[in-house]
């Protein structure tokens, strides 16, 4: 925590405040705890941090916190409140009378604390500061994500065995006589992820034209020949961290045009892994797989690569550092995705995606799925 003092210092303010339930990935880091109410979570320069909490969250809180909670009654806000019945205003003088001076707040602080706030003291929005925090883990939070990582790879295998199973009827995949449908493929991968105690959300079953609009979640049946794009970002339900994988198969045989693409997106994956140690320049680790598909003819822009080379994962799906032109030197600890892609309207999208720690001398692979596009 000396990062987020020092932030605390030099805005002049006299703590640190955050205020948000656990879906707020900062507040999840800070405190420890899993809510779905908001909570405070109050750091004084040089001394640890607080989270004040309902009187019914403080029995877990007691147990699941990273520090001894306070509840709103023992900080002052039930004795404020009958002299100022609104919320937004008794929070903010309880907020301003346990911080003692001017403060430095989230990004994420919510609006409706921050105007009365700011008619009790100076306060200063933070820029990232726990982001950057966050972005460099311990081994126990790998462990965590490696958990994560190995149920993306069970749900993976999954869908793979759906797909190379299936039989083929008039260009269609069908599944006991029905068409295989992508929403089959995403609910059977959930199914799977639930066995692991992780959730997903917005998982990505694209197939053929839909394919080549990288976020596109896909709908209806998956077709024979055509690429299907399968993108995987779970949660874990206990920890709070995420994991993130993709593969593209193909059931039966594939375009030239198609195959060519994945040769060289399989190749841009391995080079980015390769160019992957603490220090480098995301930017740079990004332009490596920008070169490569020069290189093999293909474009970086509106079409052809049109994304990032990767991205950190973590308490959220997408954090810090990035592998992208704005990336800046990854420090060793940091979770990142290498995730190259190749989109085209009228032929489709080839996406991989592994998940890596950035070590001091090489990239940790944290994916062991096979590639293998035909099924």
């Amino acid at each position: 925590m000396k990062l987020l003092d020092m932030m605390t210092e030099q805005s002049g303010a006299a703590a640190y405040v955050g205020y948000g339930s656990s879906l707020d990935p900062d507040m999840r880091y800070l405190t420890r705890f899993s809510c779905t109410d908001p909570v405070v979570y109050l750091k004084r320069r040089g001394e640890q941090g607080q989270i004040v909490v309902s009187q019914m969250e403080y029995g877990r809180a007691m147990q699941e916190s990273a520090f001894l909670p306070v509840t709103r009654s023992e900080a002052g806000l039930l004795e404020i409140l009958k002299e100022e019945p609104d919320h937004w205003k008794a929070m903010a003088t309880m907020i301003s009378r346990l911080a003692g001076g001017n403060l430095l707040v989230s990004p994420t602080f919510p609006a409706g604390l921050y105007a009365p706030l700011s008619s009790l003291c100076t306060v200063v929005v933070d820029d990232q500061t726990v982001e950057r925090m966050r972005a460099v883990k311990s081994e126990e939070e790998i462990a965590c994500i490696r958990m994560v990582q190995q149920a993306t790879e069970a749900s993976m295998k999954t869908a793979r065995r759906m797909i190379r199973r299936a039989k083929v009827k008039k260009g269609v995949l069908q599944r006991g006589g029905e068409p295989l449908t992508a929403e089959l493929v995403r609910q059977a991968i959930h199914t799977a992820l639930q066995k692991y105690g992780c959730t997903g959300a917005e998982t990505i079953v694209s197939c053929g034209p839909d394919s080549a609009l990288p976020h596109h979640a896909g709908a209806g049946p998956l077709l024979a020949g055509e690429p299907i794009v399968i993108d995987i970002f779970p949660k874990s339900d206990t920890t709070g961290y995420y994991a993130d994988m993709t593969r593209t198969y193909v059931k039966g045989e594939a375009d030239p045009a198609i195959m060519e693409m994945y040769t060289a997106v399989r190749d841009a994956k391995a080079a980015g892994l390769g160019a992957i140690r603490a220090g480098a320049e995301g930017a740079a680790v990004h332009r490596v797989a920008v070169d490569l598909f020069a290189e093999r003819g293909y474009a970086t822009g509106t079409t052809g690569f049109t994304h990032n080379l990767g991205h950190g994962v973590g308490l959220a799906v997408h954090e810090l550092p990035t592998l992208g032109p704005s990336g800046g030197p990854l420090g060793a600890g940091e979770v990142v995705t290498v995730e190259p892609g190749l989109y085209f309207p009228g032929i489709g999208g080839v996406r991989l995606e592994d998940l890596c720690v950035v070590r001091p001398d090489c990239a940790e692979n944290l994916t062991r799925c096979k590639e293998e596009m035909i099924l």
